[in-house]
């Protein structure tokens, strides 16, 4: 298996280390995003599957889009 293949299963704070972005900033958009369900749980820890991360990189366009519109009709 190749070392940097995603596992089928990753915690919030990996999907925040593997698109580059805080963690606060992760947790936001699975609170908010009531399509983003995890796949499982481990005790307290919710695991997600690859389609959520995909899910997750693409709000984040979302809202970095809407943050350059918006920006860029006010500046």
């Amino acid at each position: 298996m190749a070392e940097n293949k995603l596992p089928k299963l990753t915690t919030p704070g990996r999907i925040a280390a593997l698109l580059g972005q805080p963690l606060h900033r992760v947790l936001y958009v699975l609170s908010t995003r009531p399509h983003i369900q995890p796949a499982a749980r481990a005790g307290a820890i919710r695991l997600y599957g690859r389609d959520s991360v995909a899910m997750v990189r693409q709000e984040f366009d979302a809202i970095d889009a809407r943050r350059a519109s918006k920006a860029h009709r006010n500046g």
